[in-house]
């Protein structure tokens, strides 16, 4: 059985790398992708160590990472984070999850993730005047089902099926994507974990809608209306690819944990993270990461608005007194993240769990 166990994720583990690989662009295509969102991490506690958690993401957070961390939930877990991007000037982002475990083997996921930017002035090329032609909302959504198999206590699998929406008043796009993840945890403590998550594979988007349309008036009093097609643009699909090690130390209920993981991207440049996370007690840990990527120490040459680091917390507050020699007991628990980021403010995050 465990051979068997272990075919499953050496088959997997390669299927999925020679995906990753056959999807991979060049410098061609970078930037030539869309609904972009797909790469935000919307959730404070993997973000406070930069995204760093491929091989050990646990619960709804692991959503974003490796679906495959969902199979860790035992028990009933909803979350929500609210962030600041950029400290407010590129919006606010909402997230909802739900994880509930079914059977003895498998986890059910929910997460719903909006962006908003507001209330945006309309400008037109003969009204160019702010505030003149009311205003408009911008308005990004994915809505996510997961599910989560739990194959063995080393080999644990999930995929990700996401419905994005991008949308104004009178336009709007919507796609498909899907995310599959493995992780496998081996070591004398279940101390060393491996994962590997392909993400964001789906269908090309377009945008539709009046606002396509355009009317026009002639020297001769004809009025003709005129629709514009939009070009279709590809989902913004990513390998991950990581490693983690827990250093335990059993006379203090102590935990560090280092963690760093690779990004290929098919349309932007490859990130390298590195990450380390301290636990004591169960009740507090605090974590700390950097994201690199080409060009990005150099203000000339960064394509991204983030400088690499970030740091965070989580504080975990019993809901009721543990009793002797039990582990999980109903907890809430509260995240924050903060990413570096420039010329931008940088971006905070807030978060709220509940362990039921």
């Amino acid at each position: 059985m465990k051979n068997r166990y272990r075919i499953l994720v050496m088959v997997s583990l390669v299927t999925l790398l020679s995906v990753g690989s056959a999807i991979a662009g060049n410098d061609d295509r970078r930037g030539t992708a869309g609904a972009n969102e797909l790469l935000i991490n919307p959730w404070a506690r993997s973000s406070g160590w930069a995204g760093v958690n491929t091989a050990n993401g646990i619960g709804i957070d692991a959503l974003f990472t490796n679906v495959a961390g969902l199979t860790f939930l035992n028990k009933t877990e909803v979350m929500y984070t609210n962030t600041r991007w950029f400290g407010g000037y590129g919006g606010t982002i909402n997230a909802f999850g739900l994880g509930q475990p079914v059977g003895k083997r498998g986890v059910l996921g929910l997460s719903v993730v909006a962006m908003g930017f507001g209330d945006i002035p309309i400008t037109t090329e003969n009204s160019p005047e702010q505030g003149a032609n009311g205003t408009f909302s911008p308005s990004l959504m994915n809505i996510t089902a997961s599910y989560a198999h739990k194959f063995s206590q080393s080999i644990r699998g999930g995929v990700n099926i996401k419905i994005i929406t991008e949308s104004t008043d009178n336009v709007s796009g919507t796609g498909v994507a899907i995310d599959a993840g493995i992780q496998y945890v081996t070591g004398e403590d279940d101390n060393i974990k491996f994962g590997i998550a392909l993400k964001n594979v789906g269908t090309p988007m377009h945008f539709s809608g009046d606002g396509m349309s355009l009317t026009l008036v002639n020297n001769q009093d004809v009025t003709s209306t005129y629709e514009t097609r939009s070009a279709s643009f590809e989902m913004p699909t990513c390998l991950n690819i990581g490693g983690a090690y827990d250093f335990l130390f059993e006379n203090f209920d102590q935990r560090l944990t280092v963690a760093a993981s690779f990004t290929s991207n098919a349309f932007l440049r490859d990130d390298y993270k590195v990450g380390l996370e301290y636990s004591i007690f169960n009740i507090l840990q605090v974590r700390a990461g950097y994201s690199f990527q080409s060009g990005i120490w150099s203000g000339d040459d960064r394509v991204t608005a983030y400088t690499g680091p970030s740091a965070g917390a989580t504080v975990s507050i019993p809901l009721k007194k543990r009793a002797a020699g039990v582990k999980d007991i109903p907890t809430i628990n509260i995240d924050y993240s903060y990413r570096a980021a420039a010329p931008f403010s940088s971006s905070h995050s807030i978060g709220i769990a509940l362990n039921l």
